[in-house]
């Protein structure tokens, strides 16, 4: 099997466009969420979410295409635009069939969703857009930057709820590694932000409802937790085959070392007792990837703020590392934006290899009351300098009982 390293990154969240901005946001502790703008929330149980600041969809490509895309797919084609440059990747015909995309979304194009059905009730079916079908489809933000950028290899959407853009790092790995591909571009992009997701996830008590407090409404495993922040975003990164990255000079991030899927069989929303699945992941992963637990340097949790889910996972943390659990940084970086559901894995993957490079934790803000239930070091406020590390690990869990843990290691070249 062949080593997958990553050569090239792309962010877009509540903290900002671009990976330096969100990167540099996060270390400064700083919130991105804050009242929604985006439509009258007045009525909802929750009013306040993650939304992208100033995005322009024209400075990342043609208008007419903006115009013909949901957000969701504007958001992966600008971070895919990012991890590419980063990557300083130029596909040409002679090896466009070697490169493939996988990129998902837990909900797809919901704005057009909502838009399209105000034309149908108000205007008449006769006025439904053409581009309605296109533009909606969780497919089409692969399918898109496929087309773009000409890459021809194998090009899919995976659809995990809030495990969505981890899975996709995953399975990329998994094609590149069985020789299938030599380049993969792999995320998860979302723009759930809308009356109706709002709605829908205020009415089954999932957000918090601290209103009058925005900045400090998201806190994972603070005992006055009360639900997660809705938020919007994309991440992308581009995966190489080793040899292939070697022989064409290309900067090497980091290496995706151990990538593991499970379920917990349990419930639709709530995660098995124990947070059982989730070790099941964590420990799969470590044991693909051969590192001993007492490796890892630092995990970036799921840590939704969830009455239910942070134990969970802090749970399954304990039953994989013992008493070494108390040693590892474990920081859930949702507190500062919010919960991107399907863009959750990819983001937090890209934070897991900035750690490892900076040698910065990521802090979990908004944590002022200790939980007994969650009394992991889940470096509180402030983020936390290190030194160097070798290993990270991040955890995604999704609605349906979905489990993914994504390794990363420092790259060290062939002997």
């Amino acid at each position: 099997m062949r080593r997958v390293v990553v050569t090239g990154m792309g962010v877009i969240s509540p903290l900002g466009v671009g990976l330096d901005a969100t990167w540099d946001g996060l270390i400064a502790g700083r919130s991105g969420i804050g009242p929604v703008t985006f439509f009258d929330a007045s009525a909802l149980p929750s009013r306040m979410a993650g939304e992208v600041p100033e995005f322009d969809a024209s400075q990342f490509m043609d208008r007419k295409l903006a115009r013909r895309c949901d957000r969701f797919t504007q958001f992966a084609m600008a971070t895919t635009e990012e991890a590419l440059q980063q990557a300083k990747l130029t596909v040409d015909h002679s090896f466009s069939e070697r490169v493939g995309v996988i990129i998902g979304s837990g909900i797809g194009g919901l704005n057009t969703l909502m838009d399209q059905f105000s034309v149908l009730f108000q205007k008449g079916p006769e006025r439904i857009s053409p581009f309605f079908v296109t533009m909606m489809i969780t497919d089409l933000a692969a399918g898109q930057i496929s087309i773009r950028y000409g890459f021809k290899g194998p090009n899919f959407a995976i659809s995990s709820a809030c495990a969505t853009g981890a899975h996709a790092i995953g399975e990329s790995y998994e094609i590149i590694r069985r020789g299938d591909a030599d380049v993969m571009i792999a995320g998860g992009s979302e723009a759930p932000v809308t009356l109706i997701a709002m709605a829908a996830f205020g009415n089954m008590h999932a957000l918090s409802r601290r209103n009058d407090d925005p900045v400090h409404a998201s806190r994972p495993f603070d005992a006055q937790r009360d639900g997660f922040v809705l938020s919007e975003g994309a991440g992308a990164v581009v995966l190489e085959a080793e040899e292939f990255a070697l022989a064409r000079g290309a900067h090497i991030l980091a290496e995706v070392a151990g990538y593991a899927a499970t379920s917990d069989a349990h419930h639709v929303t709530e995660p098995a007792a124990n947070g059982e699945g989730a070790a099941r992941a964590m420990r799969l992963a470590l044991a693909k990837a051969r590192i001993d637990p007492s490796a890892v340097q630092y995990i970036n949790a799921h840590g939704t703020a969830t009455p239910a889910g942070d134990p969970a996972e802090t749970a399954a943390v304990k039953s994989l590392f013992g008493e070494a659990a108390y040693r590892i940084p474990v920081s859930s970086t949702k507190g500062a934006t919010g919960h991107m559901l399907g863009a959750g894995g990819t983001t937090e993957s890209i934070f897991c290899i900035k750690a490892m490079e900076s040698g910065m934790v990521p802090p979990t803000i908004n944590y002022e009351f200790p939980d007994p239930q969650c009394d992991l070091d889940i470096v509180p406020n402030v983020a936390r300098n290190v030194g160097p590390m070798d290993v990270t690990m991040s955890n995604s869990f999704g609605f349906g009982g979905h489990n993914v843990a994504l390794v990363f290691r420092r790259y060290q070249p062939p002997a």
